[in-house]
């Protein structure tokens, strides 16, 4: 495997990544990274749309200090992963099963390094839609955890019927490379003020996730585009009809969500035998970017599920 560029100064990362450039099955470069910060077991930690490594170098360490070593990735097309248009900007993906191979490229990373067992799976947003799927498909992981994960996307009702027509219209015209209507190929966090932002209700950490795409502009990525949409839409409804696994979970959401569909998760974790649901107050999106007291409490009962799932 060969190495693949860490921005560390950007990260707050515990010393000791590595950190590799891996080849999935259909011939698409990731990115992947993994600290070894203790012998309790991995956390593999599937990031949301838009992300990449370094936003979760914090999570590294709070893992770490509670005896658990974690691995993340960069999704194909964001991150500094291969980006699957001639735009960067734009977040696209043919489809929402390519991110399954991703996933297995991952897993074979994790057992060549012989990174601790049990392993555990946290998946954040569009991560947790990814990641529902792969415990389905036989991801081995002793327990879960999701934080506001994208079982459905939030949007007006009046406005579902028309995203539905024109994601399915667009590709069809070879338009299915365009930006969703309303987005930008501005990354959300710096074309937004923190005022009124969707991801958190703490300057601190989105001033955090500003200056690492500051100094590093090639990680991030804008606007969903159409084809995007409508592979994200087909998932989530083909998930929404599935029965809920057999798998010891814990689901975190800000009570102040709006990106993800609640609704969705709501109906899910109501009919997850054995799971626990906790709604955050006074949170939005980004349950481990929002304030101390909140990071904290995401991180003790993730580990604490870990703990008991080993």
């Amino acid at each position: 495997m060969e190495a693949a560029p860490f921005f560390a100064e950007v990260a707050d990362a515990p010393e000791g990544a590595t950190c590799v450039w891996l080849k999935t099955s259909d011939g698409v470069r990731i990115r992947a990274a993994h600290w070894r910060g203790g012998d309790k077991g991995t956390v593999l930690l599937f990031p949301g749309r838009t992300e990449y490594i370094e936003k979760y170098g914090p999570a590294a360490g709070e893992f770490a200090a509670r005896g658990y070593s974690m691995v993340s990735l960069d999704w194909r097309g964001q991150g500094i992963a291969d980006r699957l248009l001639e735009d960067r900007a734009p977040g696209h993906v043919d489809r929402f099963s390519d991110y399954q191979h991703d996933v297995a490229a991952l897993m074979d990373f994790v057992s060549a390094e012989s990174l601790p067992k049990p392993w555990f799976v946290i998946g954040h947003s569009m991560g947790g839609c990814i990641g529902l799927r792969a415990i389905y498909d036989g991801l081995p992981v002793n327990a879960a955890t999701f934080s506001a994960p994208m079982w459905g996307i939030k949007m007006q009702a009046i406005l579902r019927p028309v995203a539905w027509t024109l994601s399915t219209i667009a590709p069809l015209f070879g338009q299915g490379h365009r930006l969703v209507p309303s987005t930008s190929a501005t990354t959300y966090v710096l074309d937004a003020d923190f005022e009124g932002n969707v991801l958190t209700r703490n300057r601190e950490m989105f001033d955090f996730m500003r200056r690492q795409l500051i100094a590093h502009p090639e990680l991030a990525i804008g606007g969903p585009t159409l084809r995007w949409l409508h592979e994200a839409l087909c998932e989530t409804r083909a998930l929404s009809r599935m029965p809920s696994p057999a798998l010891p979970c814990l689901t975190v959401l800000g009570a102040e969500e709006r990106i993800v569909h609640s609704e969705a998760i709501h109906e899910r974790m109501a009919h997850w035998p054995g799971s626990e649901f906790d709604l955050v107050g006074s949170a939005e999106h980004e349950l481990m970017m929002e304030g101390p007291e909140t990071r904290k409490k995401f991180f003790d009962r993730a580990a604490a599920l870990f703990d008991t799932s080993r």
